[in-house]
């Protein structure tokens, strides 16, 4: 038996690729414009904040003007503040992120051993709203108009709500006064869900809204009509159909909520005494620990960077016409 002729590559094949390179190609530079700006933007925002650095590397201990002095020496504080700049910007560069002023130990050992506990967080969280988001649009997309209404009224209410209040009512609830949950510092499987929810309540609630908008628009659409001629069920319809024509904006606007919850996972790590990177950057910033807030800031920017590449790669696959202009629709 002889192989079937392999596919040609068309000039149209090497075209697309050819704008999907340029398209990741200029991710690329934008992110290098995006960290360089976290950087700088916390770097500058460290050296106006109230305090000294050399009283926090003394540790509020009383010493003699000399040992000040070789302190502040030894660490480049009597620098000018371009030539800090500069000096932070090339170790960052050679990946030297130097050492905590306060926990004497170096960075990335004071990270390491805070990130698996916001990553599994992190990650629950973006399974919750994706999974929640979706059930939530596909429940809420009805034809009768007090539906609807139900679920954007709730939706709203949901977002609405501070993290940290919403935390604090799980906790009273479910911890304190049904005890199906543990209460707070817990690091366990069962430790997480209350933490998860309070974190992607409002996250599901917004995309939960723009998925629903998108499957109402998409139910309009002819092939919908086709579908449902052929006997296709109306859940099966919404799920295997409809639901993939109205995932773009739901994908970017994930995109942009992966980023930002680093910021929330600070609040969520303080009300349940989590530990995590959250914690740690609300006490290095009281601290005024230079080379942790700038890691931690790194992180967050890497994390909102990559996400929205992924974004991209997602809109590629999921969107043909993208795959034509070489960029997201």
């Amino acid at each position: 038996m002889t192989a079937g002729p392999a596919p040609r590559d068309t000039a149209g094949d090497r075209d697309r690729r050819s704008r999907l390179a340029l398209l990741v190609l200029a991710r690329a530079a934008g992110s290098v414009a995006v960290l360089w700006g976290a950087v700088t933007v916390t770097f500058l925002l460290l050296q106006v904040m109230p305090g000294s650095t050399a009283d926090v590397l003394l540790a509020g201990t009383s010493v003699t003007p000399a040992t000040r002095a070789e302190i502040t020496a030894q660490y480049h504080l009597d620098d000018p503040l371009l030539v800090q700049y500069l000096d932070y910007l090339g170790r960052i560069a050679r990946g030297d992120l130097g050492d905590s002023y306060v926990l004497r130990q170096p960075v990335w050992d004071a990270i390491g051993s805070q990130l698996p506990d916001t990553l599994a967080l992190i990650l629950s969280t973006l399974l919750v709203t994706a999974a929640g988001s979706v059930v939530l649009a596909v429940l809420g997309a009805s034809r009768r108009r007090w539906v609807r209404t139900l679920f954007a009224g709730a939706e709203s209410v949901v977002v609405a709500l501070p993290p940290f209040w919403l935390g604090l009512l799980l906790l009273t609830v479910f911890s304190f006064t049904l005890r199906w949950f543990p209460t707070i510092g817990s690091t366990g499987p069962a430790g997480l869900v209350l933490p998860t929810l309070a974190l992607a309540a409002a996250p599901t609630a917004v995309v939960a809204q723009v998925l629903r908008e998108g499957l109402l628009r998409t139910l309009d659409e002819p092939f919908v009509v086709t579908a449902r001629a052929r006997g296709i069920g109306e859940l099966a319809l919404r799920l295997r159909h409809v639901l993939r024509h109205a995932l773009l904006p739901a994908i970017t606007l994930m995109g942009w909520i992966t980023g930002s919850l680093i910021g929330g996972a600070v609040i969520i790590e303080i009300v349940f005494s989590r530990q995590g990177v959250g914690r740690l950057l609300l006490s290095a910033v009281q601290n005024k620990d230079m080379p942790v807030v700038i890691a931690l800031v790194l992180f967050a920017a890497a994390v909102y960077v990559l996400a929205n590449i992924l974004v991209d790669a997602l809109q590629w696959l999921v969107d043909p016409r993208t795959r034509d202009t070489g960029r997201p629709a």
